[in-house]
């Protein structure tokens, strides 16, 4: 089963080379047929030169640029619009991502048979390095919210870091943010439509280089228009926008205890 990786990337002249070689390296000694698809989202810097470089060492790489409006949402789905793999991951630019962990994510999407596979980064299991207090507490609040609204377990919905199969992506659109509401929006489609999952910990570790593009003051209303419109859709679809249960998933455990 062939893994895409979708990387957005704006202004990352700083890390997005090591990333790439990382990620790339850990896979293809994993085992994993894979490719690479890093969106460079109008970068003023000199991401796109240095993505350009790494064409020859790194052929599973797929990049291209994206002009305005940028943002990080819309660069993730443009790079869901070219992907060619049999499943995706979001993953980001900044190395904050485990490439270790992807593989345990691929690893568990194929043994057990789930149609996604999500992360947490509040695992007993995890190991999180350098989140600014603020805005954990910030994430703390929000992710126990949206626990409690659509009375599931898994404590990390606005963790970007997650795996789908093909039919989950086609099955959530079409997709409406152009932010970084963008990942609360695909997990939160997919369970209120009735794809399984699994979670499992993964680590997390702050940036060493460039600067984080994600605005706590920006993004409050984002998140909950998306969290409100996926409660509308569960509460008011009668289950027009469900997927059709496969055989395979008919004893399936949704969620991995934690």
């Amino acid at each position: 089963m062939k893994l895409s990786v979708v990387i957005p990337a704006h202004n990352e002249e700083g890390g997005i080379e090591g990333t790439v070689r990382g990620l790339h390296a850990t896979l293809a000694e994993a085992g994993i047929e894979h490719e690479i698809v890093v969106v460079d989202d109008g970068s003023k810097d000199t991401t796109a030169e240095i993505l350009a470089s790494l064409e020859s060492d790194v052929p599973e790489l797929a990049w291209f640029s994206r002009g305005a409006p940028n943002g990080f949402g819309l660069a993730i789905q443009a790079g869901l619009d070219r992907y060619t793999g049999d499943c995706v991951a979001i993953y980001m630019a900044d190395a904050s991502d485990r490439p270790e962990d992807l593989v345990r994510f691929y690893e568990t999407l194929v043994e057990s048979g789930a149609d996604c596979v999500f992360g947490t980064r509040f695992s007993k299991e995890s190991h999180v390095t350098g989140y600014p207090k603020v805005k954990l507490r910030i994430n703390r609040f929000a992710n126990a919210g949206i626990r409690v609204l659509f009375r599931f377990r898994y404590d990390d919905v606005t963790n970007a870091f997650k795996l789908y199969r093909r039919e989950v992506i086609d099955g959530v659109r079409p997709l409406l943010s152009h932010h970084f509401n963008l990942t609360v929006e695909i997990p939160l489609k997919a369970i209120v439509r009735g794809y399984t999952y699994r979670v499992v910990p993964n680590d997390w570790i702050g940036r060493e280089a460039g600067v984080s593009k994600f605005k706590v003051k920006e993004m409050g209303s984002r998140y909950a228009f998306i969290v409100f419109y996926c409660m509308l859709e569960r509460a008011l679809s009668r289950g027009d926008y469900r997927r059709q249960v496969p055989e395979r998933a008919a004893d399936e455990v949704d969620v991995e205890t934690q």
